[in-house]
């Protein structure tokens, strides 16, 4: 963070003025591969299905630069995205519209765009795909940003930094301005959605954004089903799986009405699905999100 701080006045200006323009910006139509994902999109899971994704999704990491932690980790409190619009073509306006679209999926999250970096925690850098690698090395120095080319090869990428009580203090999202849209869009809500807490990927869960083999490209119901409940206040920063699985029987109830009734769905019903418990299961892989 103190490293981005340290951008050139001009660059910072040059974010803010993108910043200030979004309003005057028009929206575009949807990618017709996003748009068809969509439609085929499955929304009904059990409580079985969601509580194993979010053990899945929600603990570890796909590269841990530290001790493995198998805590809950979320902001506890606003969190202010800047955006460095520094690419081509300049994408701050769809940036906003994502921000935008998982402020108003996600309950108890208070996610906002700012123009002042000084009080962002959140911090999105918008490059060329040429220069994805310099700005990760930027970030991290030369031995960890080659630690994180040589492990994950990434397109994009999340980090996050923790305090002592795994509250997320900071976070940064790197993605590739001149990226398709349909790859740019699919990027940059995996990306944000994962410097939020949910840092580890899994290709056993087959619904799941949070997994290699699957592109989404929009905030799919499943995944709101996993966002809403790390942002549930009874799910506490530094909780254990077995400290989350004792809550689930009372938050989920809450995350599915909301759920239901943000993406219109069938209000569920008692008895409609399964009781909420913890298999625990762990999984950690490369993957281009890193803890801290």
């Amino acid at each position: 963070m103190q490293r981005l701080m340290g951008c050139p006045a001009a660059v910072l200006l040059a974010a803010a003025l993108a910043l200030a323009g979004i309003i005057a910006r028009t929206a575009h139509a949807e990618d017709a591969d996003i748009s068809s994902r969509r439609s085929a999109e499955r929304t009904s899971f059990s409580n079985d299905e969601i509580t194993d994704g979010f053990f899945k999704i929600a603990f570890g990491a796909e590269l841990q630069l530290g001790k493995r932690v198998e805590r809950i980790r979320k902001f506890d409190g606003p969190v202010r995205v800047f955006v460095f619009d520094e690419g081509e073509p300049k994408r701050t306006a769809e940036i906003a519209e994502i921000i935008a679209d998982i402020r108003a999926r996600v309950n108890h999250l208070d996610l906002a765009l700012t123009g002042d970096v000084r009080t962002a925690n959140l911090v999105v850098i918008l490059v060329r795909k040429h220069s994805l690698k310099s700005t990760i090395q930027s970030l991290y120095g030369p031995k960890r940003a080659k630690q994180i080319v040589r492990s994950l090869d990434p397109q994009c990428l999340s980090s996050f930094g923790k305090d002592e009580r795994y509250r997320i203090s900071h976070a940064e999202v790197i993605l590739p301005a001149d990226a398709g849209d349909f790859t740019f869009h699919d990027c940059a809500y995996e990306e944000l959605l994962q410097a939020l807490g949910p840092i580890n990927d899994d290709r056993s869960v087959p619904w799941t954004m949070f997994n290699d083999d699957v592109q989404m490209g929009f905030f799919d119901v499943y995944d709101q089903y996993l966002l809403n409940i790390l942002y549930d206040p009874r799910i506490r920063p530094g909780m254990t799986k077995e400290e989350v699985a004792g809550q689930l029987p009372e938050v989920l109830p809450t995350v599915r009405d909301w759920v239901a009734r943000t993406n219109s769905l069938p209000q569920p019903h008692d008895g409609a699905a399964d009781k909420a418990q913890c298999d625990c299961p762990g999984s950690a892989r490369e993957n281009p999100i890193i803890a801290r």
